[in-house]
């Protein structure tokens, strides 16, 4: 799976997602730190990967300003635990994996998925 890192996500993820087989670059490692968020959604976009973002501004860009993206996990695990968020991650990416091309909020009790509409996933 390929994934990308927005510069809001803990990169001892990086390590984890790396180790288990997931293709995975990261925003300040492998692009510019400091990118724009449209930039960043644009890096995603056209390299085909699911950005993982703690940024809620991400939400604005797709349901309101209409960007396309290829999926993004939204992670609201404000104070848990790096396991807490690997375990959460590996959930997510088994068990929703034919719903990652859509924009996924994920929390320590549930997974929200808001779909895109077929006009925006262009």
């Amino acid at each position: 799976m390929k994934l990308l890192l927005d510069e809001s996500v803990e990169y001892r993820l990086l390590a984890y997602l790396q180790h288990v087989g997931h293709d995975v670059t990261a925003i300040g490692a492998d692009y510019p730190a400091g990118l724009k968020d449209h930039a960043v959604l644009a890096i995603a976009k056209s390299e085909q990967r699911i950005l993982l973002t703690n940024d809620r501004d991400f939400g604005e860009l797709i349901f309101r300003q209409h960007l396309s993206h290829s999926g993004v996990l939204f992670f609201r695990l404000k104070g848990a635990t790096l396991q807490m968020k690997l375990h959460r991650l590996s959930e997510v990416l088994t068990q929703y994996a034919d719903q990652l091309h859509h924009f996924l909020v994920i929390t320590q009790q549930r997974v929200r998925i808001r779909k895109i509409s077929l006009k925006q996933a262009v």
